[in-house]
């Protein structure tokens, strides 16, 4: 995931506001539950939904049945606009991971607004090709990390987006994460989190309570770079 503080999905580039204003503007407003998916990988893609409050995952699935979280999209982001651009189903499954309120756009209404403003997909290319890059970081950490730098990572990525600085360099995570969740985005077994998180527990790096992690960021980079 580069730098150790780099989440995967970085802050993508977004659409310019003078683009996504209009393209959103009067589209229906839903909201998901955390824990509900906006769409699953396969399913027709009907239409792309930009982020207004809340906390999204992107998730493939194994034919075992095994998840691995690509990306963590905070507000502002869109998702489901690859389908708007090649026409095909839904390549990966986004969830919600905290109480999430979104604009959705339909394919028809994606296609009327690009036929009046072409330049929007050039904006859109950008968006997949920042993604495409921080997949292939992702990709080589999993390849060329060990455990506990990836879980490193991992923790270090949540800490970018939901991290609360407490003071003598630790961040509180104000949100719940599950060991699995963990696995998913480091790409490592959940015993291997089980374990590793026990081990820095006992060394202070990472502290838990009310089921929040507090981290020590400094210690955590510091083994991403080992």
């Amino acid at each position: 995931m580069a730098e150790a503080t780099r989440k995967i999905t970085a802050i993508l580039p977004r659409l310019p506001e003078h683009l996504s204003t209009p393209l959103f503007a009067g589209t229906t407003s839903r909201h998901f539950k955390a824990g509900q998916a906006l769409f699953l990988a396969g399913e027709p893609g009907t239409g792309c939904y930009q982020l207004r409050q809340g906390l999204l995952k992107v998730v493939i699935t194994s034919p075992e049945g095994d998840d691995r979280i690509l990306a963590i999209l905070g507000p502002g982001a869109i998702a489901g606009e690859l389908s708007m651009i090649d026409g095909g189903p839904r390549s990966a499954s986004v969830f919600a991971v905290k109480d999430c309120e979104l604009s959705f756009i339909s394919r028809l209404g994606f296609e009327e607004f690009a036929h009046q403003h072409p330049d929007i997909y050039r904006y859109l290319v950008n968006v997949l090709a920042s993604r495409l890059r921080e997949t292939d970081e992702a990709m080589a950490a999993t390849s060329f990390l060990a455990v506990k730098a990836r879980l490193a990572r991992a923790l270090l990525e949540v800490a970018e987006y939901l991290g609360e600085d407490v003071g003598a360099g630790r961040v509180l995570i104000r949100q719940k994460f599950s060991q699995m969740d963990l696995a998913a985005m480091a790409g490592v077994a959940r015993e291997n989190v089980s374990r590793v998180l026990n081990d820095w527990n006992r060394r202070k790096i990472i502290t838990r309570s009310s089921g929040y992690y507090a981290l020590n960021i400094a210690a955590l980079k510091r083994i991403v770079k080992v």
